[in-house]
């Protein structure tokens, strides 16, 4: 009995590796047919992509290990470009066994649904995470470059294990653990990507909630950083707390104030 082709794309997708009866659709001569082999063969091309990457991910993580069973702690930050809101860092040891995370990369690289797909599965797979909100405040006083080492600092000293080695997106810690910096370590390491969807989530959401309250700066949008809107808005309504007064224009918009009322 011949399958018709909706019979034959509900089968193929059921399956993830090539098998003997498909040779058969090969020589099947219906336009339908091959285009649901086609569309088969390339997801399988994307999904072997995929768990290449995270292979490799996998075995740089695995190349730091100074003893078989020690642990890593992997770290990035989300929000340090922006004209408002905090920087969020993020510290996260994952388990040997990382096939759960397959398809996790830069949080740049990931549409915000996956990125909160994901951080969800890290949270709940981890061995152990940590995320802090280093607020404005701190980023004005220290700057943001140190601002952003002292939260990283607090991250893992929040870590409910500790670490045997620490490896950083391009950045050194003032720390006592062994550490790594790596240069665009979001794109290469397991454990800095998945850091770095922890920090880029919980920030995301922060904006999220900071828009509620102040709607006219389009945070939900911009996440803080310095669109034409966003600062436009500012040369309308002028800064909030929110707003780093480091930065520039913000920081020539307070002093301008503050010249206003001596």
């Amino acid at each position: 009995m011949v399958k018709t082709i909706k019979e034959i794309t509900d089968e193929l997708n059921k399956v993830m590796q090539y098998e003997e009866w498909m040779d058969e659709l090969k020589k099947d001569t219906r336009a339908g047919v091959q285009k649901a082999l086609k569309t088969w063969e390339n997801k399988m091309k994307k999904v072997q992509k995929i768990k290449k990457e995270h292979d490799e991910k996998v075995q740089f993580d695995h190349s730091f290990l100074p003893f078989e069973s020690a642990l890593i702690a992997g770290l990035d930050e989300a929000g340090r470009g922006p004209l408002a809101g905090p920087v969020v860092t993020a510290a996260v040891i994952l388990p040997k066994d990382c096939e759960v995370f397959t398809g996790i990369n830069d949080s740049k690289q990931l549409t915000r649904q996956a990125r909160e797909t994901y951080a969800q599965i890290i949270k709940e797979n981890a061995i152990a995470y940590s995320i802090h909100f280093q607020g404005v405040e701190e980023i004005d006083r220290l700057n943001i470059l140190e601002a952003t080492k002292q939260s990283m600092k607090k991250c893992i000293e929040a870590l409910d294990t500790c670490p045997d080695l620490c490896i950083v997106d391009a950045l050194e810690l003032p720390i006592v653990i062994p550490q790594q910096s790596i240069i665009k370590g979001d794109a290469k390491s397991l454990a800095i990507a998945a850091a770095s969807i922890l920090a880029k989530s919980a920030r995301d959401e922060f904006m999220d909630q900071l828009h509620e309250q102040y709607p006219v700066y389009g945070f939900d949008q911009n996440a803080g950083y310095g669109t034409k809107q966003h600062l436009e808005a500012l040369e309308q309504y002028g800064p909030i707390s929110e707003h780093r007064k480091s930065f520039e224009p913000i920081k020539s918009m307070v002093f301008s104030k503050e010249e206003l009322l001596l």
